[in-house]
Order: C-alpha cells, then structure tokens, then sequence
C-alpha cells in the first residue's frame, strides 16, 4: 500500500498529503466500503456551483466504476444554506437512500440528524469552514476542532478528492488522478490559494486535462478548438459549465452539466456541448 499511496502525486510526494490524517476518514471509508460492497443506495448531495458541480461528478464517476447504487441531489442555492428536514424526507429518503454523503453542505440543526437516524440514513458530511461544534455523525473537514491535516483551504472538489484517494487506497484504484482534471476546475473556479496542496492539483491537474479522457471535457475542448490548456482554455471550459443565473433555469441546467461531465456515450457530450452554447448565447 505504501508503495501505491507514493504514486498519487507522483513525482510530487509528500507524505502529508495522506487523506487518512484527515479527522473521521478512516470511518467514513468503513461506512462507505460497507455502502458500496452491499450495493446500498448513496445519494451524493451537493451544491449548483462549479465546484459542487465537479465535487458530484467525480465522486459519482468513482462510485459507478466500483458499481456502486448512486443517485445526486443538486441543493437550491436559493433556499436556507443547510440541508433541511423536508428535503430529508422529499428527496434523499424519496430516492431510497441509504447512506447520505453531503459535498460542502451540513445539516441545519439536531433535528435533521435524528430524521436520518430514524430512517436508517448513514450520514457523511464534507464541509470545510473554521467549526468547532461536535458532532455525531462522520464529519470531514480539515479546519474542524481536533483535525491533524495541514492544508486547510481546499476548495470542496478538492476535498472531495481526498475522500476519492480514501476510496481509491482502499480498492487499489490505481489511476484516481486522472479526476484531476474536474478536481482542477472546481478549484480554479474557488479560486484557492495556489500553495500547498493546492497548488500540487492546479499543476498536476493540467497534465491530465489536455490528455483528458472525459468525454464532455473533451467534448468541450474540441467544440472550441483548444489545443493547449492555458488559463484562457480553463477559463472557458469553467464559463461553459457554469449554470445560468436565471432561477428557474438554473437546476436544469446543473443537471445537465453533470450529465454532461459523467456521460460515457460521445455523441451525448456533443450534444449538451452544443446545447448549452447555444444556452449562454440566448441568455
């Protein structure tokens, strides 16, 4: 394992970039593990942003190649910032879900951990804001109270990507990076600070956006003509899959874009490639 874990960053290693070091992973691998060998429901559960975008896709895109149950939940960036009781109930439980993994999302308040307990909901919660309450629940987030891992300024996709090297040590996935690609674009749109980790993903994740195997990454690429990946090309890539502002278009097109940054089928990430430009140029 230790030979494989070196390889992650490679030729950048640093053995404190080890997910592991992050506060309650090792349970949430446990709950996950159980979750996916048992082909339990998972509802990933994120927010309509580019980052939250590239937070579900690449956590979603991970959980189908180990043939995991995943069902997402895009959040209404208009409604209360936390995850409420009545979307317990009308959405994730409505979906069948088991096991609930929020990307950048907490619960409101106790009342929404007792729901999920009374309905056999297993709860992991990725959130990363200076937070010192205890929980009850498996809580992941590098600035909380008593968490030992030094880079504390992830954005939510690169968060996301520690629970994916989590995942990815334990199965003996061997090319996780290549996610790098979606994991670079949410940060770049987070605009992160570039040093540390960071900045290992922003470098590294290049490499594997210009040979990028996505099929509506490259989808994109091709539609637009990029031949190199500049800050220009990213750029643009990040105003493609940026949901419109109007309200009521918004979660549409959110999904769409997920469709879009998961889908397998070419001709598929062709077609919302050229819908939504046509989309931005009617707005």
């Amino acid at each position: 394992m230790r030979k494989f874990w070196e390889s992650i960053y490679s030729p950048n290693y640093i053995s404190g970039y080890n997910p592991f070091i992050l506060k309650n992973m090792n349970k949430a691998i446990e709950h996950m593990v159980e979750a996916i060998n048992n082909r339990k429901k998972i509802v990933l559960y994120g927010v309509p942003n580019v980052d939250g975008l590239c937070a579900i896709s690449s956590l979603n895109l991970v959980l189908k190649y180990l043939n995991a149950d995943t069902e997402y939940i895009i959040h209404d960036e208009d409604s209360n910032s936390k995850i409420t009781s009545e979307s317990i109930k009308n959405e994730v439980s409505f979906l069948g879900g088991q096991v609930l993994i929020t990307l950048g999302l907490d619960l409101k308040s106790e009342e929404e951990e007792k729901l999920c307990r009374d309905l056999g909901i297993d709860l992991i919660v990725l959130e990363n804001k200076e937070d010192n309450e205890e929980r009850n629940y498996i809580y992941i987030n590098p600035s909380q109270k008593g968490c030992q891992y030094r880079y504390k300024n992830l954005s939510i996709s690169g968060l996301t990507f520690k629970l994916m090297q989590a995942i990815a040590i334990y199965y003996n996935i061997k090319s996780i990076n290549k996610y790098l690609d979606l994991i670079l674009i949410g940060e770049q749109w987070a605009e992160v600070p570039l040093k540390g980790e960071n900045g290992v993903i922003l470098k590294e994740g290049r490499k594997f956006l210009i040979n990028t195997n996505n099929y509506g990454l490259r989808a994109i690429m091709n539609y637009y003509n990029m031949e190199q990946m500049d800050n220009e090309c990213i750029l643009k890539i990040i105003d493609v899959i940026t949901p419109t502002i109007n309200a009521v278009r918004m979660m549409d097109n959110a999904r769409i874009i997920i469709e879009l940054l998961t889908t397998n089928k070419k001709d598929r990430a062709e077609q919302i490639t050229k819908y939504l430009n046509k989309s931005k140029i009617t707005i």
